[in-house]
């Protein structure tokens, strides 16, 4: 018990020691040690990755997961260590909701049987979310969790002790500077020859005791200073390792971005696939609902971007129609001018991107304006007869939006 009343003495006064250095620091009322300039471009760079890291983890924690309650549950089960439970992702509750009123509507309508088929693709959209979230989770977020819980507490650990280790070189150099100036003025004043006639010839034995007294307080702090310039010196050393480590933090971290884009972008060319298939879906489906009306082209209005991932590759669409096969024979030699829109069927589109006619048959078109459309029996789908004024000629289908 007796010892501890003096550890806990010891580590009070230290503290109190720190703390007036600190102050004075503060106040310009004390010298301090300055760290060399690699050394502050390390602290500055781990700083700046600890703050950018942190940054990036909630913001792909929120792409993940917008809800924020449902990040908060899933924050306190992982720190209960407990198995954070199987939430349903918003594709598979749409899924669900519509394949109950398909149930409920009536399966066998069209409408019933439309619901059916989007239920069914947006189900696989669900998994398939479910799935990028999980891969995101483990190959990007837990490493950048793993740094900031890990080596940044290490690192914050050293330099909060490395900060300590100067407060007490610099309170050591205070003391020493402050000791050998009373001994300076000790020995200025025991250098007096006494006058033994005095009343009072002690002073002369005090100044020299006092001297005395203070050249061993100058031998004192000077072996002080250099047992805290060695800790000084080898907590900056332990702490520069560790800053130095950075480096290889931001290698690991690269390597886990590239694996966040390697997965997000299978994510969406899953995404693409499920959404073509069912766009094939509807468009075959729709014509025999709608027998008079034009069907939209079962082609996406925009291809995606080209990607080395043999995913994408596999997902990815030519962008126009080719030349070949625009029309079935007999139809190139059709005068377009004699041809008249049918009763029934016409629709006006909007054009995608601006389009330059290959011959006298096509018609050219410029990005976002609006054009009547329709369809000739024995025509290629992927063409129809676009309107413009008193201009008429054969349109690709992939260039335009059909809107009504």
């Amino acid at each position: 018990m007796d010892f501890n009343m003096k550890k806990l003495a010891s580590d009070a006064g230290i503290f109190f020691t720190r703390a007036v250095q600190f102050t004075e620091e503060k106040f310009g009322q004390a010298e301090k040690t300055e760290l060399d300039a690699h050394f502050e471009n390390l602290l500055a760079r781990a700083d700046s990755t600890k703050n950018w890291t942190e940054k990036i983890l909630r913001q792909t924690e929120v792409l993940l997961q917008p809800n924020p309650s449902a990040r908060v549950e899933e924050f306190l089960y992982e720190k209960l260590d407990r198995k954070v439970p199987s939430r349903v992702t918003n594709g598979e509750l749409l899924a669900q909701y519509m394949a109950e009123a398909a149930s409920e509507l009536g399966p066998t309508t069209p409408y019933g049987k439309t619901l059916i088929k989007v239920a069914e693709a947006e189900k696989r959209l669900g998994a398939a979310e479910r799935d990028f979230i999980h891969t995101a989770s483990i190959n990007f977020l837990t490493p950048l969790r793993n740094f900031l819980e890990g080596d940044w507490k290490t690192i914050s650990k050293e330099r909060r002790l490395l900060q300590n280790r100067r407060l007490d070189l610099d309170a050591c150099k205070a003391r020493l500077k402050k000791a050998k100036a009373a001994e300076a003025k000790a020995t200025c004043e025991g250098d007096t020859v006494p006058d033994f006639q005095e009343t009072r010839p002690r002073n002369y034995i005090l100044s020299a005791s006092a001297s005395a007294l203070w050249n061993d307080e100058v031998d004192k702090a000077e072996q002080e200073l250099r047992v805290a310039q060695t800790e000084f010196d080898r907590q900056a050393e332990v702490t520069r390792l560790l800053l130095e480590g950075i480096s290889s933090t931001h290698v690991n971290h690269l390597r886990c971005l590239h694996e966040f884009v390697e997965s997000q972008t299978t994510y969406y060319a899953q995404c693409y696939r499920h959404m073509l298939d069912l766009q094939k879906q509807l468009g075959s489906s729709q014509g025999a609902i709608f027998p008079g009306t034009f069907v939209g082209t079962t082609e996406p209005a925009s291809p995606p971007l080209s990607s080395t991932s043999p995913t994408t590759a596999a997902a990815t669409m030519p962008v126009g129609p080719s030349v070949a096969g625009l029309a079935p024979p007999g139809e190139a030699a059709l005068c377009l001018e004699e041809v008249t829109p049918p009763a029934s069927g016409t629709r006006k589109a909007r054009v995608l991107y601006d389009y330059e006619a290959a011959d006298s048959s096509e018609l050219a078109l410029l990005a976002d304006e609006l054009i009547t459309v329709y369809s000739l029996p024995g025509m290629d789908p992927d063409w129809l007869i676009g309107e413009r004024g008193n201009k008429k000629g054969k349109v690709p289908v992939t260039y335009l939006e059909l809107l009504s």
